[in-house]
């Protein structure tokens, strides 16, 4: 009957082993790639991949790491040969007397094999796969290998596959700076992962980490000592697991990835131009400024972009929460800019030869049976340009529109920045086309550094796990799109939006800075779009749904956010004046003071005013602006 027996087990396991793929073609499958976002200080923002986290080489984690997984899992571990045959006949006996399957045997080899090649279904088949696999692994890795793998692959709960990614979620470092009683709460997790995750049960997951400890001064692993002094360390490990709003930032930098590098293939890190301390201000601007008036002021979302004059992103909010949304209204969401979009007529007006000081008249117009009024239903006769701006007035601005010519207004936008299709009508003047934050941030970067067209990015470089550039980014912009001297003139009158003009309340003290407020019709939308000579910011505020806020302006919430975010944002830097506002040689002052209309420029590259010019971005330009963008 023995031999018989012996018989039948070989036939079980020859014939599970005959659906096993040929030894000599058995291979690890290759773990997915994991790209780590890097801030610009080379900060972690976030970890994209089916993984959630890199792979860490057991020689650069601590040496209590290994030993704790191995004192709560497989304390036989370096004895075995895959198989722990004490465990295995201990769990038999056990369940026998128990009379229900109440302990296994698996060793850390067999759930290696499991998580690699097999699925969860607890069959025959399946258990005498996993054997056989481990048999296979042993022989053909080491006993560190194997663990290194193991850590590497296992669950640890909350979509944290590897011990990179959990150590990241759950304590906000890398594993190589687990401390002992967080490598203990970590070799926990495994045995159930659901259960334990410390963001759902810190108190479960501190008391399985309590036990490793022990387990761990049993095998010798620890003194009494060690154990005692460490501390478990998931009380705040809720708050670390919810998404960043650094994540909004992650998944563009993902959108357009592939346009730089092609496919990846194995682990990269990604070094961006954001700034963890001026995105830390623009979350600090939202929860201070924006989040306590929202319910009163019906508000349900914000978008924030912030960019240096060259294009650089350093700041981005795609919305209050990602945990709640992570749909990126910084980049995709397309709404009408309202009055932030008039700079772009009145830089149309200057390149056809007006100044800051033309006169204009306001009053009632009619085009057609359209009457556009202001804001305040209020008219106040002849005023200059500057004036007409900072007072954000509707009848100047449709009326310098109709002036140039609605297509070269849409054209003069679309050089500088604005990507979406523009509908050159009487209404364009007051941003009845619907564009982007990241749009307008890229548009006013222009006035921001004298007039080049920039393209917004994030990305400086992408290494491979070897340290090898995969990409670089080189010096690139679109060239000059206005002329500096008429940017200048624009500046001027920008700035007086700030110091007299409807965001007057948001000026940044000791430091020049332009900018423009936006509202639409109804309170659909409100925006504030301003810059400095080293900050470019787009504040939008809003509800997906299109509902009406209660009477938010653009000199209200979304001028209060930029400013509480600006000003901090300067805090420490010197104060530039804006380019082209410093008086060279009497020659600005000249055009200010005078009555006549300023001779054209010269003409620059892409700075043109007749109808079909400017033909441009390139073919391969506008690929790239339109995944920049988000269309």
């Amino acid at each position: 009957m023995g031999l018989w027996g012996l018989v039948a087990v070989a036939g079980v396991v020859g014939y599970f082993a005959m659906k096993l793929p040929p030894i000599d073609q058995l291979a690890v499958p290759k773990r997915p790639p994991n790209i780590a976002i890097m801030a610009s200080d080379g900060t972690l923002i976030a970890n994209r991949g089916e993984m959630g986290g890199s792979a860490v080489p057991i020689g650069e984690l601590p040496p209590y790491v290994g030993k704790a997984f191995v004192s709560i899992e497989d304390r036989r571990f370096y004895s075995h040969f895959g198989i722990d045959i004490m465990g295995l006949g201990r769990a038999i006996v056990r369940n026998v007397m128990r009379g229900r399957a109440e302990q296994g045997a698996s060793t850390l080899t067999q759930q290696l094999a499991k998580n690699v090649f097999l699925t969860q279904e607890r069959t025959l088949s399946r258990k005498v796969q996993e054997a056989l696999l481990s048999l296979w692994l042993e022989r053909n890795y080491s006993k560190d290998q194997i663990l290194e793998l193991y850590m590497n692959r296992v669950y640890f709960g909350s979509g944290a596959y590897g011990i990179e990614a959990a150590s990241q979620k759950y304590f906000g470092k890398s594993a190589r700076a687990l401390a002992l009683g967080e490598a203990a709460v970590m070799a926990g997790l495994v045995q159930s992962p659901s259960r334990l995750a410390p963001n759902r049960n810190p108190e479960g997951a501190a008391e399985r980490g309590t036990l490793v400890l022990a387990k761990m001064v049993e095998y010798g692993y620890v003194t009494p000592e060690m154990a005692k002094l460490a501390k478990t360390n998931t009380a705040e490990a809720k708050k670390r697991s919810r998404p960043g709003a650094g994540n909004y930032v992650a998944d563009w930098i993902m959108d357009v990835l592939d346009d730089f590098v092609g496919v990846i293939e194995g682990d990269v890190v990604v070094k961006t131009t954001i700034d963890p301390k001026v995105q830390a201000m623009a979350e600090r601007a939202i929860v201070n400024t924006f989040e306590p008036k929202r319910l009163k002021q019906n508000v349900e979302q914000v978008a924030l972009v912030a960019m240096s004059p060259d294009g650089a992103v350093r700041a981005m909010l795609g919305g209050r929460d990602y945990a709640e949304s992570q749909f990126n209204r910084a980049v995709a969401a397309k709404r009408q800019p309202g009055s932030s979009f008039k700079p772009f007529v009145y830089l149309a007006a200057l390149e056809k030869g007006l100044t800051p000081d033309t006169i204009r008249e306001d009053a009632p117009i009619n085009i057609r049976g359209w009457k556009p009024e202001n804001y305040t239903h209020e008219y106040f006769g002849n005023v200059t340009l500057t004036q007409a701006l900072s007072m954000s007035l509707n009848t100047i601005a449709v009326k310098l529109n109709v002036e140039v010519g609605p297509r070269v207004v849409a054209r003069t936008a679309q050089r500088l920045g604005i990507h979406s299709p523009l509908k050159a009508n009487e209404s364009l003047a007051l941003g009845t086309s619907e564009v982007s934050p990241m749009e307008m941030a890229t548009a006013y970067a222009a006035f921001a550094n004298g007039g080049t067209g920039v393209i917004p990015h994030a990305i400086l470089e992408v290494k491979g796990a070897n340290g090898k550039v995969i990409y670089r980014r080189q010096p690139q912009n679109l060239g000059q799109v206005a002329d500096p001297r008429v940017i200048g003139m624009l500046n001027r009158m920008m700035r007086e939006t700030l110091v007299t003009g409807t965001a007057k309340r948001s000026d940044i003290p000791g430091y020049a800075a332009g900018g423009k407020t936006g509202t639409t019709q109804d309170y659909r939308d409100a925006w504030f779009v301003g810059y400095t000579a080293d900050l470019v910011a787009a504040v939008w505020v809003g509800n997906d749904d299109g509902d009406l806020m209660k009477k938010v302006t653009g000199s209200g919430l979304p001028a209060e956010v930029w400013a509480d975010f600006m000003r901090n944002a300067q805090k420490g830097l010197p104060s530039r004046p804006l380019p082209g506002t410093q008086d060279a040689g009497g020659l600005m002052s000249s055009i200010f003071n005078s009555n006549e209309p300023a001779p054209l420029p010269a003409p620059v590259s892409r700075t043109v005013d007749q109808p079909g010019a400017w033909e441009g971005p390139s073919a391969k330009e506008r690929s790239l602006l339109d995944r920049l963008f988000g269309r």
